[in-house]
């Protein structure tokens, strides 16, 4: 299981896409036992390209937001804002960089895939937890139990509407890769 720290999450873009594409977006972030954000920069810059992604998908989203299972945070102090900047001239990502320099100046958890903004980040704040889109996936099915048909075909559509596989060297790649290939017997 998955263990996030008592902070809340931060929610960067590549992980609502595939959360999305997965069919399941409210579900998902439901789920998780903090409260969870993403920052404004990557809700104004990021989330505006909804192509591929079906209605329902999209209306999930909204609906997260509207109830407040999902918050918008953006920056609220001088070092988050100059942290941002930094990041942003490293990364050349704004989505990534605001996630990352309003998590590390609060001490949240963050949730990303990008592999050059987490090597950044773990350099920065080596205790910053970071969560992979496979991580919270892996925790969610855990939680609510879903069965091996549900969750190969939340994982197809992650890899194929999400674009989205994990890296080689992933820990829970074997996880993903078994789930995808499994067989369904029927009886």
């Amino acid at each position: 299981m998955m263990l996030i720290n008592q902070s809340p999450l931060l929610l960067d873009a590549c992980c609502v896409f595939n959360f999305l594409a997965s069919g399941h977006f409210f579900d998902i972030v439901k789920a998780i036992s903090v409260d969870v954000y993403i920052t404004k920069t990557v809700q104004e810059q990021e989330l505006i390209n909804f192509d591929g992604f079906d209605p329902e998908d999209i209306t999930q989203f909204n609906n997260t937001l509207e109830q407040g299972i999902v918050k918008i945070v953006d920056f609220e102090a001088e070092t988050e804002a100059d942290l941002f900047i930094n990041y942003a001239s490293i990364l050349g990502d704004d989505g990534e960089s605001a996630t990352g320099a309003i998590a590390i100046c609060r001490g949240w958890a963050i949730a990303t895939d990008d592999k050059r903004a987490i090597t950044l980040f773990k350099q920065e704040v080596p205790n910053l937890q970071i969560l992979s889109t496979q991580e919270i996936i892996k925790y969610w099915s855990e939680i609510t139990n879903i069965d091996l048909i549900q969750l190969k075909t939340v994982l197809n559509q992650i890899k194929k509407k999400g674009q989205y596989f994990p890296p080689k060297n992933d820990p829970l790649r074997s996880w993903w890769e078994t789930a995808i290939k499994s067989k369904i017997q029927t009886y």
